[in-house]
């Protein structure tokens, strides 16, 4: 399959083509130059620009991941989050249904949610299914779920082929240092490096639910080829971990001595206290299964900050 990736210059976005190469299929790139693949300018905000690519590229399926997904940045900016993330993805399913009004043959599309649309749940509740409520607790997670909840309604008024996948917090090499995993890594590299020995750390009590880019990436791909249109799907390890946990590793494996210092800063009043979900679904629909450990990952985001 031909695949138009949004946002492809982000985080995710090479692991993304790297697994669709491997699948067989014939990524392009839009919203930025990535590994080699066919690139694209978008600019999400703009209509007629979005419609533009999806026409040029002629793409038989689409994974949405252009998007702004960092949650303190949501809480200064909802507006712009807002239009980012909910707006942007009417965008382009109004490019997607205007190939199909005009007698083409439209394309797949893969919305790419968030598991913080689920928001706040008891601990006994988890791990959390599709069917669990959304209840979403800041502004990044409210145009997610806005964003989803216009994919489901243009899947069933326009008879799109959509559907959702709602990934759990994921980690690995390349992640902007401002999320969790990718500050530590960051921080202990400075240190090894011959820097202060200090970290500067948030809640570390939170518990979530950790799955490898790859694995992420791999599963979006299983998605577009065996995904159910107009359903949802988490995307998942479905064992919750303690950051407190996740820094003991990170810790272990820089090897260097550090003082931990709480930072008012890192400190959400929305954070929640624990977040897992269950993959069953996925695992279903795909045969899909994680094949990096937490271990593994760790290793990895720490070694490609050092390099």
């Amino acid at each position: 399959m031909r695949v138009l990736v949004t946002g492809a210059s982000g985080f995710v976005g090479g692991h993304l083509l790297a697994a669709l190469r491997l699948a067989g299929h014939d990524p392009i790139a839009a919203g930025g130059p990535r590994d080699g693949a066919p690139f694209v300018p978008l600019d999400i905000l703009a209509p007629e620009a979005v419609r533009a690519v999806v026409d040029a590229a002629a793409p038989d399926a689409i994974v949405h991941l252009a998007g702004q997904a960092f949650v303190p940045q949501s809480l200064a900016d909802p507006l712009g989050t807002f239009a980012i993330n909910a707006t942007g993805t009417v965008h382009l399913l109004e490019a997607v249904r205007a190939v199909r009004e005009r007698g083409g043959s439209a394309p797949r599309v893969l919305i790419v949610s968030s598991a913080e649309v689920y928001g706040r749940h008891a601990p006994e509740r988890m791990p959390l299914d599709e069917a669990a409520p959304l209840r979403p607790g800041n502004p990044y997670a409210a145009s997610k779920a806005a964003a989803e909840a216009c994919a489901l309604a243009w899947s069933r008024a326009y008879g799109l082929d959509v559907l959702v996948a709602r990934p759990f917090n994921h980690i690995g090499p390349g992640q902007d240092a401002r999320f969790v995993v990718a500050s530590f890594a960051a921080q202990l590299a400075a240190i090894a490096a011959g820097g202060p020995r200090l970290m500067h750390v948030g809640n570390l009590d939170a518990q979530r639910d950790f799955l490898d880019v790859r694995d992420v990436a791999a599963a979006y791909a299983a998605l577009i080829a065996n995904g159910r249109s107009g359903e949802v799907y988490n995307i998942c390890s479905g064992r919750p971990v303690a950051i407190r946990e996740v820094l003991r590793q990170l810790i272990t494996i820089a090897r260097v001595p550090v003082e931990i210092r709480d930072d008012p800063e890192r400190l959400r009043p929305s954070d929640l206290p624990i977040l897992s979900g269950d993959a069953g679904k996925l695992r279903a629909a795909t045969g899909w299964e994680p094949r990096y450990a937490l271990d593994a990952s760790l290793r990895d985001a720490y070694a490609a900050v050092r390099a």
